[in-house]
């Protein structure tokens, strides 16, 4: 039985279709939350204001003042935006048809609360298998959907914020009923939230450090994060991308792909008890190594030689079957043989 192809290109027309959205989202500064929604005039103590009426999470309606009735800049403005959010959210559309990764609406809604808020300016990093959904878009590569209940967000050295961002708080911002996951010692400050539900979206905060699960307090969050081994590899010089999430694209800031490869493949081995979630690092791993391999030939190799050595041992115990797997993209074996050895 033939080793299928790990990745598909998309057609020239729908990366630049992608592109053309990136860049304008990127030069918008704040996302309108929620959907474009409409305008309402209300009358009611002898004066008439202008709101917008839209949905902040899936069937919540919320109004909120956007003017006085004779603000007409205001009003063009918020009129612009609008069009601007529901141009938006066509686009989003689109791509999702032509096999683009999109997260669905809850994780838009976190992702533009935190970038309204510039989290991502600061530094925080988003990874896990969003940031790997991201780079697949980034890359105009077409693979398996990838499905997740988790938004990984990285924090590698203090965040650059102008003031404090209590986190908890943010995330109620958003109108959806997030709890805090208590710890597993009691003593220990929480690092996660979640919604209700056993398969609802949960938000893990995480950070550079030993051992793995360790709380390392975030005081610019009034928050904490759990420790992730290698991080600080993982988290050098992220870089800037978008996330296409419900009917947005919201910007946002990954890990290299090429340091994500290799962080994968190492996490790949630390699964013990957990196959499913093992086999999962690994092929998205391989995907986005392949595209890496064809598209930018050299990363693979040079953020390899800058990984520690003990994280590199592991992967190096997974060689053959990765060789293997990476049949199909001449390019991604030439690479791993180099770095894994024959």
């Amino acid at each position: 039985m033939s080793t299928p192809q790990l990745y598909r290109q998309h057609e020239l027309a729908f990366r630049t279709q992608y592109a053309e959205l990136k860049e304008r989202v990127l030069a918008a500064g704040e996302l309108l939350p929620g959907t474009p929604g409409t305008l309402a005039r209300r009358t009611g103590t002898g004066h008439s204001y202008w709101y917008r009426v839209y949905y902040p999470a899936p069937g919540k309606q919320a109004e909120s003042l956007v003017c006085k009735e004779g603000d007409d800049k205001t009003l063009a403005s918020i009129r612009e935006r609008m069009e601007f959010a529901e141009w938006v959210a066509r686009q989003v559309v689109a791509l999702r048809k032509l096999g683009f990764q999109v997260a669905d609406k809850p994780v838009a809604r976190v992702l533009v609360e935190l970038h309204n808020r510039h989290a991502f300016d600061a530094g925080l990093t988003l990874v896990g298998t969003l940031g790997y959904m991201a780079w697949l878009n980034e890359y105009g590569v077409m693979s398996v959907t990838a499905r997740t209940h988790d938004i990984d967000l990285a924090r590698h050295e203090r965040l650059k914020l102008a003031a404090p961002l209590p986190f908890l708080d943010t995330l109620k911002a958003t109108n959806l009923p997030f709890a805090t996951v208590p710890s597993l010692e009691a003593d220990d400050a929480p690092t996660s939230v979640k919604l209700p539900g056993a398969q609802a979206l949960r938000v893990d905060v995480l950070a550079p450090g030993r051992p793995i699960g360790k709380t390392i307090p975030v005081p610019e969050l009034d928050w904490a994060a759990q420790a992730v081994p290698y991080y600080d590899y993982l988290l050098e010089a992220p870089e800037p991308a978008a996330m296409l999430a419900g009917g947005h694209c919201v910007p946002v800031r990954l890990p290299q792909p090429a340091r994500m490869v290799w962080h994968k493949l190492y996490s790949s081995t630390q699964r013990s008890g957990f196959p499913e979630k093992a086999a999962k690092d690994r092929g998205q791993a391989l995907t986005l190594a392949a595209a890496l391999a064809d598209q930018e030939p050299g990363m693979l190799e040079a953020a390899f030689n800058d990984a520690p050595a003990a994280m590199t041992a592991k992967v190096k115990r997974l060689s053959k079957s990765l060789i293997g797997g990476a049949s199909t993209h001449p390019l991604l074996s030439e690479a791993l043989t180099s770095c894994l050895g024959k």
